[in-house]
Protein backbone atom coordinates (compact mmCIF):
# COMPACT_ATOMS: atom_id res chain seq x y z
CA UNK A 1 0.00 0.00 0.00
CA UNK A 2 1.39 3.37 -1.01
CA UNK A 3 1.17 6.28 1.37
CA UNK A 4 1.56 8.93 -1.32
CA UNK A 5 -0.98 11.62 -0.31
CA UNK A 6 -0.37 14.46 2.12
CA UNK A 7 -3.18 14.55 4.69
CA UNK A 8 -3.53 17.68 6.83
CA UNK A 9 -5.75 17.64 9.92
CA UNK A 10 -7.22 20.93 11.19
CA UNK A 11 -9.02 22.04 14.34
CA UNK A 12 -11.48 24.97 14.32
CA UNK A 13 -11.67 25.47 18.09
CA UNK A 14 -9.72 28.74 18.35
CA UNK A 15 -11.92 30.93 16.13
CA UNK A 16 -13.88 33.49 18.17
CA UNK A 17 -16.03 36.53 17.48
CA UNK A 18 -14.61 39.89 18.56
CA UNK A 19 -17.46 42.37 19.21
CA UNK A 20 -15.07 45.34 19.16
CA UNK A 21 -13.92 44.75 15.59
CA UNK A 22 -17.19 43.04 14.50
CA UNK A 23 -15.28 40.18 12.94
CA UNK A 24 -14.01 36.69 13.67
CA UNK A 25 -10.44 36.28 14.85
CA UNK A 26 -8.28 33.25 14.63
CA UNK A 27 -8.81 30.44 12.22
CA UNK A 28 -8.18 26.82 11.60
CA UNK A 29 -5.17 25.36 13.38
CA UNK A 30 -3.06 22.64 11.77
CA UNK A 31 -2.82 19.79 14.29
CA UNK A 32 -1.19 17.07 12.16
CA UNK A 33 0.42 16.63 8.75
CA UNK A 34 0.96 12.99 7.73
CA UNK A 35 1.27 10.85 4.63
CA UNK A 36 -1.62 8.50 3.87
CA UNK A 37 -3.34 6.31 1.31
CA UNK A 38 -6.58 7.69 -0.19
CA UNK A 39 -9.14 5.73 -2.21
CA UNK A 40 -12.67 6.49 -3.37
CA UNK A 41 -15.55 4.47 -2.00
CA UNK A 42 -17.22 2.65 -4.88
CA UNK A 43 -20.93 2.76 -5.69
CA UNK A 44 -21.57 -0.78 -4.40
CA UNK A 45 -19.86 -0.18 -1.07
CA UNK A 46 -21.52 3.24 -0.71
CA UNK A 47 -24.94 1.66 -1.20
CA UNK A 48 -24.17 -1.00 1.44
CA UNK A 49 -22.82 1.49 4.00
CA UNK A 50 -25.26 4.37 3.56
CA UNK A 51 -28.27 2.85 1.80
CA UNK A 52 -27.68 5.08 -1.22
CA UNK A 53 -24.90 6.17 -3.53
CA UNK A 54 -23.06 9.01 -1.80
CA UNK A 55 -20.69 11.24 -3.78
CA UNK A 56 -17.42 12.53 -2.36
CA UNK A 57 -16.76 9.72 0.14
CA UNK A 58 -13.16 8.56 0.54
CA UNK A 59 -11.25 6.07 2.66
CA UNK A 60 -8.08 7.50 4.23
CA UNK A 61 -5.58 4.97 5.58
CA UNK A 62 -2.84 6.05 7.99
CA UNK A 63 0.01 4.20 9.67
CA UNK A 64 -0.84 5.53 13.16
CA UNK A 65 -3.97 7.16 14.61
CA UNK A 66 -4.15 10.93 15.07
CA UNK A 67 -4.22 11.46 18.83
CA UNK A 68 -5.18 15.15 18.72
CA UNK A 69 -8.73 16.48 18.29
CA UNK A 70 -9.44 17.51 14.72
CA UNK A 71 -12.50 18.88 12.90
CA UNK A 72 -11.70 18.28 9.23
CA UNK A 73 -8.91 17.21 6.89
CA UNK A 74 -7.64 18.17 3.46
CA UNK A 75 -5.94 15.95 0.90
CA UNK A 76 -2.91 17.16 -1.09
CA UNK A 77 -3.59 20.87 -0.31
CA UNK A 78 -6.97 20.74 -2.03
CA UNK A 79 -9.51 23.36 -0.90
CA UNK A 80 -12.07 20.58 -0.34
CA UNK A 81 -12.66 19.81 3.34
CA UNK A 82 -13.53 16.29 4.49
CA UNK A 83 -15.27 15.44 7.76
CA UNK A 84 -15.03 12.08 9.51
CA UNK A 85 -17.96 9.69 9.13
CA UNK A 86 -16.45 6.66 10.86
CA UNK A 87 -13.07 5.16 11.76
CA UNK A 88 -11.63 1.71 12.36
CA UNK A 89 -8.31 0.72 13.91
CA UNK A 90 -7.29 -2.78 12.75
CA UNK A 91 -3.96 -4.35 13.70
CA UNK A 92 -1.71 -2.71 11.10
CA UNK A 93 -3.14 0.72 10.20
CA UNK A 94 -6.00 3.18 10.72
CA UNK A 95 -8.89 3.59 8.27
CA UNK A 96 -10.99 6.74 8.32
CA UNK A 97 -14.12 7.05 6.19
CA UNK A 98 -14.60 10.73 5.32
CA UNK A 99 -17.15 12.69 3.33
CA UNK A 100 -16.99 16.08 1.63
CA UNK A 101 -17.96 18.99 3.84
CA UNK A 102 -20.88 20.80 2.25
CA UNK A 103 -21.30 24.23 3.75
Amino acid sequence: MRYNHEIKFFNEGKRKYNPITSSYEGGPELVADVMGNVTDVGADRSAKLFGSIVQGVKVVRLVEPIEKVWAYLTIDDSPTKYRMRTTTIPLKNVSILVGEDIG
